[in-house]
C-alpha cells in the first residue's frame, strides 16, 4: 500500500487495484492533478475535508470513477449536481480493495453546533482514515492515520486515541488548523506517547510512504 499525504486529511492511496482519494478539502492541495482514481472517499460535509469547488475538475479527469459518502455530503453533492453512493456504519463496497464503513458520527465541536455525520473508512482491510471522530473499530488496524489537531480534540486524546487503537503504524492528519513551526510539538508528542509496538510516521503535509 502506498500512501500520500495531500494536506491536512487529504490521502491518495494506492492498494492492489485501487487508487483512491481520500478527503479532498480545501485545506488540501495536489488532488487535482491525480487521473486513473477508482474511487473517491469523503468522511463528512465539512469544507475541510470536501471542497465542493475543486471537485468536479477531479471528477472530469476521472471519468467513471464513483464517489462514496456519508448521507450528509452524500446530499452536498447531490444539490451541487454530483452523483455519490452514501454509506453508514457496517457498509462494504470494493473500488479494487475492500473498503469498510464504522463509525456514525462527527465528533463534537460544542454543544450548540449541530453534529454531522461522518464515516471512517477501513480501506484493504489495513488502513483506518477516522474522518473527524475518533472512532475505535470492532477490528484490527494496521495503519492508522491519527488526527492531530482540531477544535474538536485535545492533544491528550489524540494519544489516548493512537494508544486505544494501537496500529502497527501510525502518521497525522488533520493538521492543516496547526501553525507550521508548531506542527512538530504535535507530532513530537504523538511519536512519544505511541505504545509500544506501534511505528509512528511524522509524515508532513505532502509526504508519502509505503508499508
Amino acid at each position: 500500500m502506498q500512501i500520500t499525504r495531500l494536506g491536512h486529511s487529504c490521502l491518495h492511496v494506492v492498494d492492489r487495484d485501487a487508487d483512491l482519494l481520500v478527503d479532498p478539502g480545501v485545506f488540501s492541495s495536489g488532488f487535482e492533478d491525480l487521473t486513473g482514481l477508482t474511487g473517491i472517499l469523503i468522511t463528512h460535509q465539512h469544507a475541510d475535508h470536501l471542497d465542493l469547488d475543486r471537485l468536479p475538475a477531479v471528477l472530469e479527469a476521472n471519468p467513471g470513477v464513483r464517489v462514496y459518502a456519508d448521507r450528509g455530503a452524500a446530499a452536498q453533492l447531490a444539490e451541487n449536481g454530483i452523483e455519490a453512493t452514501a454509506v453508514a456504519a457496517g457498509d462494504s463496497f470494493d473500488v479494487g480493495t475492500p473498503v469498510t464503513v464504522h463509525g456514525i458520527d462527527h465528533a463534537v465541536i460544542y454543544r450548540e453546533i449541530p453534529i454531522v455525520p461522518n464515516a471512517s473508512y477501513l480501506i484493504g482491510e489495513r488502513l483506518l482514515h477516522p474522518g473527524d471522530a475518533l472512532m475505535v473499530p470492532d477490528v484490527p488496524v494496521e495503519i492508522l492515520a491519527v488526527p492531530a489537531a482540531a477544535p474538536w480534540m485535545a492533544l491528550k486524546e489524540a494519544i489516548d486515541y493512537l494508544r486505544t487503537v494501537h496500529p502497527t503504524v501510525a502518521f497525522p492528519i488533520h493538521d492543516g488548523v496547526v501553525n507550521p513551526p508548531a506542527l512538530p510539538i504535535y507530532y513530537g508528542q504523538l511519536g512519544t506517547f505511541a505504545p509500544e509496538g506501534t511505528s509512528w510516521l511524522a509524515l508532513g503535509g505532502t509526504e508519502s510512504v509505503g508499508v
